[in-house]
């Protein structure tokens, strides 16, 4: 008998898929195209800033919910980028990452016993954070090769009592970009349920043309009815800063900050204050971050085509779902196992990503410099030693 024992909720899921084979991928030496962080440098503006931050600070604790002036210059490149003008004393909290984002707003809106409708395949963390939250998940699926949702099945999951939707747009991992009829009928049914939206907005400025981003807040009467959820992570290529938001109703912030206070107390102050840098780029910034995302697009699925490999081409974000099917595996983990440790490469297994039981699908992704890439591509040559 033991008289210490792990709370049941953490028995429902694993430690993160994804992180777990970053580290496969060390202990076989494997080029990581599992875990999505780059391996290029951030602007030389925020590294640059932030040498001269290590020298002058500040060092010490900044407001909880964030700087002042780093919530004011949020504030003006949402409305700059969406129109949407927002109050960064009322309705602006600075997260650590979108990951703190995304916990801190289902703590302050979700009850015990709640339910939460998400699509699936979604980002492994959004079932995680509904059960540490003694909330109940429905999964909708968004269906291939376009991902689309079928409404009815959605609205389903509204009459069946979820009191909100997880929406990431762009998606993570299928690429998928949300059109504005699409995001217009979840609206619809959002209000006629009287629910809300909490999206995970962290690739907005990773699409592939014609695609393009909006914002679900930026919806008539969805202002009010939604939380976004963001990140500087991959917009700067600054992963391992933690630096993320909330944007949303005042009301629901206040709440929003109150769970932010006592998960993390704040995000470090020293990043903060560098981060400005980043939010004051101009656009041509955001338009060469677009121009360089597709070239690494086209070469890595050109490369992937000429290896004959099957793959969903992504809207937005840097990942790339691939269909192993033909492989002869039954099992996506040990196939991404033997992909690490005898081709050399790392990746994702799907089903981490899928509440249905699909098994055929493994997650790359291409945030990565294109000499890493073409020899990643050089390794996939040899991915028919996979062949059962």
């Amino acid at each position: 008998m033991h008289a210490m024992r792990a709370a049941a909720r953490t028995a429902t899921f694993t430690d993160s898929v994804i992180r777990r084979m970053t580290r496969v991928c060390l202990q076989y030496g494997a080029i990581n195209l599992s875990q999505g962080f780059p391996d290029f440098d951030p602007p030389k503006e925020l590294t640059e800033r932030l040498s001269q931050v290590a020298l002058t600070g500040p060092h010490q604790y900044a407001i909880t919910w964030g700087a002042q002036n780093v919530r004011e210059a949020l504030a003006a490149k949402i409305e700059h980028f969406s129109g949407l003008k927002v109050d960064p004393n009322s309705e602006l909290v600075i997260t650590c990452g979108s990951t703190e984002a995304m916990m801190a707003s289902v703590l302050a809106t979700i009850n015990a016993g709640e339910k939460v409708a998400i699509f699936s395949p979604f980002y492994e963390n959004y079932g995680a954070d509904t059960i540490l939250c003694d909330a109940e998940p429905i999964y909708v699926p968004l269906n291939p090769p376009e991902f689309t949702f079928n409404p009815a099945e959605l609205e389903a999951a509204f009459a069946a009592g979820a009191k909100a939707l997880i929406l990431c747009n762009p998606s993570n991992p299928c690429g998928k970009v949300f059109t504005r009829a699409e995001l217009e009928t979840i609206a619809e049914i959002v209000q006629k349920y009287d629910a809300f939206v909490i999206t995970d907005e962290v690739y907005e400025h990773i699409l592939y043309a014609p695609h393009q981003h909006i914002s679900m807040a930026t919806l008539p009467h969805m202002r009010e009815r939604t939380l976004t959820c963001n990140s500087f992570s991959k917009t700067y290529s600054i992963t391992g800063w933690r630096l993320g938001y909330v944007q949303g109703p005042a009301h629901i912030i206040d709440a929003v900050r109150k769970v932010h206070d006592f998960l993390t107390v704040g995000a470090a102050a020293p990043l903060q204050e560098a981060l400005i840098a980043g939010l004051t780029l101009p656009d041509s910034y955001y338009e060469e971050l677009q121009a360089t995302y597709t070239r690494k697009r086209k070469l890595f699925c050109d490369g992937l085509r000429s290896l004959g490999l099957d793959f969903y081409e992504p809207q937005g974000a840097y990942y790339v779902l691939v269909d192993i099917g033909k492989f002869g595996y039954q099992d996506d983990y040990e196939f991404c196992l033997d992909l690490a440790k005898i081709v050399g490469v790392g990746a994702v297994p799907g089903s981490s990503f899928f509440r249905e039981n699909v098994h055929n699908y493994i997650r790359f992704h291409f945030a990565k410099k294109e000499d890493t890439l073409n020899a990643a591509l050089e390794r996939l040559k040899d991915i028919g030693k996979l062949q059962r």
